[in-house]
């Protein structure tokens, strides 16, 4: 085997769509002042009979008719998240369960906003290494169980979701892998910038300080994910960045350099989905038709811990 490949993509979002105009009535805020400075008109958010796992689980089963695959093809599951409340079972031992897997192996990620980054980067190594032959790579997240309802500055950014890909092993005659080598690392030193603590767990941010380090710090790391593999950001056809604030990404996106790509701005009617929010906006690109199969598509996730991890793909 020379790699792995990313062959079908799903999305789930709850039906609840909350707009600007809702948490105008909740909190002191406007829908001129949210669009204003982060971009984001709606968000769905999930009821208290609508776990995590279960967001995960109808995205996952999307992206397994899109492969064409059984639950039971699948020997690796990997769900990043930060927004489990339980410790055991897993969210992915749970999506399993849900799906009816036979003997997966099963584990969660935590990397906050940059987990599916990592998470996919994790199933492309075991394929590479043969530990498994067909890997289900999720993202998902409640961001509205975690965040404080009544802080109109963290209140308005977050949504619920989940995306999910399905990944194979390429065969050895595939010519370029079609997940490339991945780019990974933190700051640990400002990890409390961005927080989930306390019980019940809260999300807090110090909102300037991640901004700054997001549009200085990460567009030369994007430039060198393209480097690794073997591309300029001209090479692009889209680019899908966390999904934070839409004053994020498109000043990281235009540093970048990716001059002929789509950006992805999914953020705008999802809000801030944390771990969910790359596949989401990758499978909704890819369902309309704006990246063409087999195209290169840079993902770049960002945020908690400070951690970022990003990889060129070829779209499914």
């Amino acid at each position: 085997m020379t790699g792995s490949r990313v062959v079908a993509l799903g999305h789930y979002q709850p039906a609840k769509v909350l707009t600007n105009h809702d948490l105008a009535a909740m909190v002191d805020t406007s829908d001129e002042w949210i669009t204003s400075r982060v971009g984001i008109r709606t968000r769905h958010i999930g009821g208290p009979d609508e776990p995590v796992d279960e967001l995960a689980a109808h995205a996952a089963a999307k992206a397994l008719a899109a492969a064409g695959l059984q639950p039971a093809d699948i020997d690796l599951v990997l769900v990043a998240t930060s927004t489990a409340i339980d410790r055991s079972p897993s969210m992915s031992a749970r999506v399993a369960a849900r799906l009816g897997m036979e003997a997966p192996a099963v584990m969660d990620i935590n990397v906050v906003c940059s987990g599916f980054t990592h998470a996919l980067a994790t199933a492309d190594h075991a394929l590479r290494a043969g530990a498994a032959t067909r890997a289900l790579v999720i993202g998902a997240d409640k961001m509205g169980d975690i965040v404080d309802w009544t802080d109109r500055s963290s209140c308005v950014l977050m949504g619920d979701g989940a995306g999910a890909a399905v990944v194979v092993a390429d065969r050895a005659d595939a010519g370029r892998p079609g997940i490339g080598p991945v780019l990974w690392g933190s700051v640990p030193g400002m990890g409390d910038a961005v927080r989930i603590e306390g019980t019940p767990p809260r999300f807090a941010q110090e909102g300037q300080s991640v901004y700054r380090w997001a549009t200085t710090q990460l567009p030369p790391i994007a430039r060198k994910v393209c480097e690794k593999a073997g591309l300029t950001p001209e090479d692009l056809a889209a680019v899908v960045l966390h999904q934070a604030n839409l004053r994020i990404i498109e000043p990281v996106a235009r540093k970048i350099g990716a001059v002929n790509a789509v950006v992805a701005r999914d953020v705008v009617d999802s809000g801030n989905t944390s771990a969910a929010s790359i596949p989401m906006a990758l499978s909704k690109l890819v369902e309309r038709g704006e990246v063409p199969s087999g195209a290169p598509a840079l993902l770049f996730g960002f945020g908690g811990n400070l951690s970022y991890a990003g990889q060129v793909i070829s779209c499914p």
